[in-house]
């Protein structure tokens, strides 16, 4: 009961503040960066340089904003005493969760005895991490100013992607889209665009929405304009360009806030929505991304 209690708490914690930040017109998976003292990357971890993934992505991003960190590297307190150092006197960490599946005892026993595979029962368990900007006495190494990607290194890791994926992709019209029933992306030329920059963020939409056909991750693409899965299958495919473009250094202006009545109806019906789309969201990225280790 009271770790059903602690689940459904941060659920509609997280989806409470998702949906203020989107009445404000603000999109948490497009940060403005720009405000930041940070560079558009993706948040890991300082110790194991594990990228963190799905909502807490949305999270950690969100408190890189508002508390002005110079950098997207955490530590949970252990791990900075591990490293030699600690965390500052007085500084609050920020919760993240971890999500898996486990099986219990007695429904193993009963499944042996059915001679059934066992069902598993889901978990969400919080944990507290600080950026290292809240830490001292760390290694160099772990503290050390990023290498900042270079800018043509990032759009050649994106056009790579897109040549690698085999997607049928082609350049021309007046609108982006990706059609499931013939399983093409259509995306206007770069000269349509104000910042060419952009044009890479509509690209990896739209392949965002490529990685979830049938043959592929199988999501669900059924849905019509106006209908919650046509929003929930946007969700995702916004967040996997978001993740896709963060992870490859690219920084996108734009803002694409079409569908943000739409997102609150489906979040304030379903508090676990954002979790699903974000996690959805880090499979389409990983999806993209792997893509560009095919290069060679």
């Amino acid at each position: 009961m009271e770790h059903s209690t602690i689940r459904q708490s941060l659920y509609s914690e997280v989806t409470s503040r998702i949906i203020a930040e989107l009445e404000q017109g603000r999109l948490p998976w497009v940060q403005p960066w720009d405000t930041s003292l940070c560079g558009c990357t993706m948040p890991h971890n300082a110790a194991t340089d594990r990228r963190y993934s799905g909502i807490n992505v949305l999270i950690l991003w969100a408190e890189v904003v508002c508390k002005g960190y110079g950098s997207q590297r955490w530590l949970t307190y252990r791990q900075a005493q591990a490293a030699g150092g600690n965390v500052r006197k007085g500084e609050k960490g920020t919760t993240v969760c971890y999500a898996d599946r486990f099986t219990p005892k007695a429904e193993a026993e009963q499944a042996r005895g059915d001679d059934r595979e066992a069902r598993t029962v889901a978990f969400l368990k919080r944990f507290t991490v600080f950026n290292i900007d809240q830490c001292e006495g760390l290694p160099e190494d772990m503290t050390a100013a990023p290498v900042a990607t270079d800018p043509v290194l990032a759009i050649t890791s994106a056009d790579t992607i897109i040549n690698n994926s085999g997607a049928t992709f082609n350049i021309g019209g007046d609108a982006a889209f990706y059609s499931p029933t013939h399983d093409f992306v259509q995306v206007p030329p770069q000269a349509a665009y104000h910042e060419p920059i952009n044009w890479y963020r509509t690209a990896l939409h739209e392949l965002g929405h490529w990685t979830g056909h049938a043959s592929r991750l199988d999501r669900d693409q059924t849905g019509s304009f106006g209908t919650a899965p046509y929003a929930r299958e946007e969700l995702v495919a916004e967040m996997a360009a978001a993740f896709t473009c963060a992870s490859l250094g690219i920084a996108p202006t734009v803002r694409h806030s079409d569908y943000i009545a739409s997102w609150l109806s489906v979040l304030r019906d379903d508090e676990k929505a954002i979790f699903r789309a974000a996690s959805a969201a880090s499979k389409a990225a990983n999806y993209l991304l792997a893509f560009t280790e095919d290069a060679a």
